[in-house]
C-alpha cells in the first residue's frame, strides 16, 4: 500500500494493494490497524455513505462547522476529480487546494481530515462515490464553500457544472476569515 502525503497537512492518496489476474481483482478498502498507522490511533469510521452522479456533476465543497468529518473516499465505478481544500485560516495553507483522480480503475483513496472542505466532479457518464466518515452527518451544521471561489481558484476539468441549488449557495472563502 502507497500513502503519499499532499501539500495539505494530514491529506493523503492510499493506493492499495490490488490482487488482480483473469477473475477479476481484490483489495483491502479499509483494514483499521494499518490506516491508524497513517491516520491516528483515535480513527474511529462511523457512517459509510454511497452516491451516485452523472456526468459534469459537481458535489461539494463541503464540511461541518460541529462535529466536522473525517472521510476516506473511494470510486467504485467510473471516474471523478476529487478535491480538498483548506478553509481554516489559522493554516499556513489557507485557501489551498488539492485535486485528484479518483476511479474504479486506479482504485485510489484520499483522506480528508476533519476541518478541510471536500467534493467532487464526475468525469465519466456517471459514478459511484463511497465515503467513510469519522463522525455523524448533522444537518443543523452543514456547510461548505463555493466551487468557484475566485481566490481558491480551484481548475476543475469542466468549466459548466451541474449543481444542486444548496451549493450554488455556498459561502466564499472570505466567510472563513476571522
Amino acid at each position: 500500500m502507497n500513502v503519499r502525503e499532499t501539500p495539505l497537512q494530514g491529506v493523503v492518496t492510499i493506493e492499495p494493494q490490488v490482487h488482480g489476474d483473469a477473475r477479476g481483482f481484490f483489495l483491502e478498502t479499509y483494514r483499521e490497524d494499518r490506516y491508524r498507522e497513517w491516520l491516528g490511533d483515535d480513527l474511529r469510521l462511523v457512517q459509510h455513505n454511497h452516491s451516485r452522479s452523472e456526468h459534469g456533476v459537481l458535489r461539494g465543497l463541503h464540511c461541518q462547522t460541529r462535529r466536522p468529518q473525517g472521510k476516506l473516499v473511494r470510486c467504485l465505478a467510473g471516474e471523478i476529480f476529487d478535491v480538498v481544500a483548506d478553509i481554516n485560516p489559522e493554516s499556513v495553507t489557507f485557501g489551498q487546494w488539492v485535486g485528484v483522480v479518483i476511479s474504479a480503475a486506479n482504485h485510489v483513496m484520499i483522506w480528508v481530515p476533519p476541518g478541510y472542505v471536500h467534493g467532487f466532479q464526475v468525469l465519466s457518464s456517471s459514478a459511484d462515490v463511497e465515503y467513510k466518515c469519522s463522525d455523524y452527518y448533522d444537518p443543523g451544521y452543514e456547510s461548505g464553500l463555493i466551487w468557484n471561489d475566485p481566490e481558491v481558484a480551484i481548475d476543475w476539468p469542466l468549466a459548466q457544472p451541474t449543481l444542486s441549488a444548496k451549493d450554488r449557495e455556498l459561502p466564499g472563502l472570505d466567510h472563513y476569515r476571522r
